[in-house]
């Protein structure tokens, strides 16, 4: 694949060294365009190095620019990515600027264009840039979300550059058979649920586990980035909801369980994420349990909570609706998955192991997909790559 990268003016240029290597690692071609702004961050002459190939910078550069190059260029990319995608180039793409080489070739594409944004956080919170994600979003660029941590400046925030290897997987997550899978999920209507639920003991106590959110979180943003109209279930977690998403934040399985109710019937398909509780308090005290100092032992009833899954799937043949399941396990991985997929009448299963660092609260994963026909496991990467290979692992098996 030809792979152009836009490198604009952030201290986040330095990342994008390491996103041309991982480009031409995977043995893709790629062409290197920066700003002005940008080699004040980091010299033309590195990503030559890596690249192979002389770095792009100018629209008026009679070398570069024999026979219209800026109309090459564009022409010839399969995928255009922008690393780091300043709030002054995203202010620009949205107004159609043309004045620097990289927002020529963008203004004169056809090709799909990936942005990296990378600001300070009260700049990728500003009215101004939210509404520019928008209007970009909505002509079909890819506008990836940015991480939070320590920036530059000193603050905490969202606005960090994605590192060079989730882009990667991004980009890579969009050229492998994208076109198809966008054919096959283009109007579909997916209900997914992710994250813990929240078991209250008390007001102040509850009975949880360690999932994140993450998986589901990472199906829902790549189900509605190739079409499909995505409704997410989710108990408590921190993540921000990707673009075209509805979310609908529940507490406990009790709440999930009612909310899916009053959602299935208009899913074509219902991926269950979610690492639901199995048992709830059966009598949650309405005020803190104090704890007495002769009292050595506390014992809590529990009762077990819906099998929504199973609820679900006891339901699909009347309402034509594919049930899709996870299981998490800490042995016997594919035997117990198996039971599982043949016990709640599911039309196939996610299984991956968890604990001692694997599953819940990493960034990677490594799922194993069952149908009732194959199995297929999946390497371990990001969980955005994943949930491109459970949506493409289902098109492709009609499942």
């Amino acid at each position: 694949m030809k792979i152009l990268i836009g490198v604009t003016g952030g201290i986040a240029a330095y990342k994008s060294l390491e996103l041309v290597r991982l480009f031409i690692k995977a043995q893709h071609e790629v062409q290197v365009v920066m700003t002005d702004g940008a080699k004040e961050f980091i010299q033309p002459l590195s990503f030559q190095a890596l690249s192979g190939k002389p770095v792009r910078d100018g629209v008026f550069n009679t070398e570069q620019e024999a026979g219209m190059g800026h109309i090459e260029l564009a022409r010839w990319a399969d995928l255009i990515v922008i690393a780091p995608a300043t709030a002054e180039t995203i202010a620009k793409l949205r107004m159609g600027r043309a004045d620097n080489l990289l927002t020529t070739i963008c203004l004169a594409t056809n090709k799909p264009i990936m942005l990296a944004p990378a600001m300070n956080s009260v700049m990728w919170k500003n009215e101004a840039t939210i509404e520019n994600i928008e209007v970009l979003t909505q002509r079909e660029m890819i506008v990836l979300q940015p991480a939070s941590g320590e920036q530059a400046c000193g603050e905490v925030g969202e606005g960090r550059m994605l590192e060079a290897q989730a882009i990667f997987d991004l980009a890579i997550e969009f050229l492998i058979d994208h076109t198809e899978l966008k054919k096959y999920w283009q109007g579909k209507k997916l209900l997914i649920t992710a994250g813990p639920t929240f078991e209250d003991i008390d007001p102040v106590r509850f009975i949880a586990n360690k999932s994140s959110g993450k998986m589901g979180f990472a199906i829902a943003e790549v189900a509605a980035s190739v079409g499909a109209e995505v409704t997410l279930i989710t108990g408590p977690v921190s993540l921000n909801t990707p673009l075209k998403v509805i979310r609908k934040n529940v507490h406990t399985a009790t709440q999930m369980f009612e909310e899916i109710k009053k959602q299935y019937l208009d899913a074509d398909y219902f991926i269950s994420a979610a690492a639901v509780a199995d048992y709830r308090v059966d009598n949650p005290q309405k005020h803190k349990i104090k704890k007495m100092a002769k009292q050595e032992n506390l014992t809590i009833e529990l009762v077990k909570t819906p099998d929504i899954v199973a609820w679900v799937a006891s339901k699909k043949q009347q309402h034509n609706l594919k049930v899709i399941g996870f299981a998490a396990e800490t042995q016997q991985l594919l035997e117990y998955a198996k039971q599982k997929l043949v016990n709640k009448n599911l039309d196939m299963i996610c299984a991956n192991l968890v604990g001692e660092g694997k599953g819940f609260e990493q960034q990677q994963n490594q799922l194993t997909l069952i149908s009732q026909s194959a199995i297929k496991e999946l390497n371990l990467s990001s969980k955005k790559q994943q949930a491109f290979e459970i949506l493409n692992y289902i098109a492709k098996e009609k499942i």
